[in-house]
């Protein structure tokens, strides 16, 4: 009876491995592609544009990933990051039918595929001070050997992974170099009158269009463009001042086939205003606006106001009258932190945008677009007549009559929906003695397909002096930018280049979550303090304002030397007080520093305590009751 139970027995555990394995193997041939995202921002999930993307393939892609394994060992974070970008890979090549295929590398030190990896383009990292490199990028290929690159997987861009890699699948079956149109009165391209001027430097481009000349073949569009050439997939429409009708016509109609369009209007060009006109003199007109078109499109950009921003204002120097030697002018301004749309691929890793005498957008009512803020005020915010920076304006006036009202304002909005055209009754009759272009295109009364445009209300986001410091280095231009505006227009090209697919993809979320529970908690209380230190750093300001005019006392009468000046008992006594004031003032900064500084180190320590020792103890816990 005993052996015979020890045969059924094994035989019965035999018959569950065979089973067990033959599961497997029907799984692994039935349900390969299967999937299964349970994390909670489907981290692993392609969007619709990234399967559009691939189903659109024509010719196989490669892709070769480079990773070096040592560097996940030495630093986890890069571990588990590599994980999530080969998972990744491999839903592409399952969701690419095929078309796309996957290497991975893992390149040793001093070997041939290390020196393919270079090859390739790829960043090689030194790990130590020994010299060894470490490899985490991706280099992919088409049949045509057209080379794209990822040279470092950083993680600060884990959000856009998904981008990053349907962009480079993208521009691998697209390798022409797409075509971007420029129509400015602006001498964005260099001022052809500057050795005229005796100024050689105006003759160098500006620094946004030399970055995108990289990626970019940049073509300078005729002021009275009849039709906007068809191989122009991005067009960037920069102050238009006075735009002729037929110009006008041919950006609507460009907009209407399919075309991208950056637009720049402006209630004050500083760029303009800077520069002679024709007469030699600064232009007084330096307002630029669009209204026929914008608002046909759902967008109202009043020309006649600016404005003004007290968080992030420009310190600038005052007039040759004032007592103060520099003071804040509102109307130039950083766009940072909330301004800044964080769930926009175009901005979200952005720091700063700097913006001067801007206007602001907001959306018709019932217009039935998509309007998406990129840039936003702050809520120290107000709007003021634009009259009042267009001539000598006086930055102390300005700030002294500055009163926020609570209101944020859009700077630069994306607008994407079906778009009707703002010339229903078809193209403007031309002037006298002008003709057709041959081929001129049939008029479209209405977007084919959902238009895509950006609308920022501010041209001098594209001068040098606003984002960029150029300097000469031993005969080499050095080029130190100290804000983003650079970057911003080119991601807004990047971002309009691409198919719907592209511009459609958002920053997906990260796969390390943060504590978010504790992070409001910091926050709350980093703004409580921050706000009592701010009360007390004005306080402290006024008082040592008011003891610099009490120093100065008032003038003795009857004296022969009007310098000559008498402090009463009455002012020594108050000056006596106003150090006082100081010096306690000065005590409670220092202590509410302190405070903050404590109250954040005790939180830190807490969850330390918490995770070292209270998380393994409730865990021994329940594994004894378990027990």
């Amino acid at each position: 009876m005993r052996r015979t139970r020890l045969a059924f027995s094994t035989l019965g555990v035999l018959a569950a491995l065979l089973l067990a394995v033959g599961v497997n193997l029907l799984a692994d041939r039935l349900l390969s592609s299967a999937r299964l995202d349970l994390t909670e921002n489907r981290l692993y999930t392609l969007s619709p544009g990234t399967r559009q993307v691939l189903e659109g393939l024509r010719d196989p892609v490669t892709l070769r990933f480079f990773y070096s394994r040592r560097l996940g060992a030495e630093i986890p974070q890069y571990g588990a990051y590599a994980e999530r970008v080969r998972d990744m890979l491999r839903e592409y090549v399952a969701a690419s039918r095929g078309m796309v295929r996957l290497e991975l590398y893992d390149p040793e030190p001093f070997s041939e595929t290390e020196d393919r990896a270079i090859a390739l383009g790829l960043q090689g990292v030194p790990l130590d001070q020994g010299g060894e490199q470490v490899f985490f990028g991706l280099a992919g290929a088409n049949l045509v050997d057209t080379e794209r690159a990822i040279p470092f997987f950083q993680p600060e861009r884990e959000r856009f992974l998904e981008a990053d890699l349907t962009r480079l699948v993208f521009e691998l079956s697209n390798p022409e170099k797409p075509v971007l149109g420029v129509l400015s009165p602006l001498p964005l391209s260099g001022d052809p009158r500057a050795m005229m001027m005796r100024q050689p430097q105006l003759a160098q481009p500006q620094i946004v269009i030399r970055q995108l000349r990289e990626a970019y073949t940049v073509q300078d569009l005729g002021y009275d463009a009849q039709v906007i050439p068809p191989e122009v997939q991005v067009l960037l429409l920069a102050h238009p001042q006075n735009l002729p009708e037929a110009a006008q016509y041919a950006v609507d109609q460009f907009v209407m086939r399919g075309g991208r369009l950056i637009v720049m209007i402006d209630p004050h060009s500083e760029m303009q205003a800077t520069r002679p006109g024709p007469t030699g003199a600064p232009p007084t007109d330096t307002a630029s606006r669009l209204d026929r078109l914008l608002e046909a499109w759902g967008v109202e950009a009043p020309a006649d106001q600016v404005v003004l921003d007290l968080r992030g204002a420009w310190r600038v120097r005052a007039g040759p009258n004032e007592r103060v030697q520099a003071v804040d002018y509102v109307a130039w301004f950083n766009l940072q932190g909330d301004s800044l749309n964080r769930e926009e691929q175009s901005t979200a890793l952005l720091e700063q945008v700097s913006v001067a005498s801007a206007g602001h957008l907001r959306p018709r009512p019932g217009a039935g677009i998509e309007f998406i803020p990129l840039l936003t005020s702050s809520a120290q915010s107000m709007l003021v007549d634009a009259a009042q920076v267009r001539r000598e304006p006086s930055p102390t006036r300005i700030l002294a009559e500055f009163r926020a009202d609570g209101e944020r304002r859009v700077i630069a909005a994306r607008i994407r929906g079906n778009l009707l055209s703002a010339f229903q009754d078809g193209p403007p009759a031309l002037a006298e003695g002008a003709t057709r272009p041959e081929g001129f295109p049939a008029h479209l009364a209405r977007s084919n397909g959902p238009a895509n445009l950006v609308v920022i209300h501010d041209s001098d986001i594209l001068e040098d002096r606003f984002w960029v410091r150029v300097q000469e280095f031993f005969g080499q231009q050095s080029i130190a930018p100290f804000s983003n505006n650079g970057p911003f227009v080119v991601n807004l090209a990047d971002s309009l280049s691409g198919s719907d697919a592209m511009i459609g993809l958002r920053s997906r979320g990260e796969s390390q979550r943060p504590f978010e529970v504790v992070e409001n908690i910091r926050r709350r209380a980093d703004a409580q303090f921050r706000q009592t230190e701010r009360q007390l750093t004005e306080r402290l300001q006024a008082t040592e304002r008011r003891l610099r005019e009490l120093r100065q006392g008032t003038p003795g009468e009857g004296a022969r030397n009007t310098n000559q000046v008498v402090i009463t008992e009455a002012q020594r006594a108050e000056i006596e007080q106003a150090r006082e004031e100081i010096a306690a003032t000065r005590r409670q900064l220092r202590a509410v520093q302190l405070e903050l500084r404590r109250d954040i180190e005790a939180l830190d320590r807490n969850l330390r305590i918490l995770n070292i020792v209270a998380v393994p103890l409730l865990l021994t816990v329940l594994a004894i009751v378990l027990g």
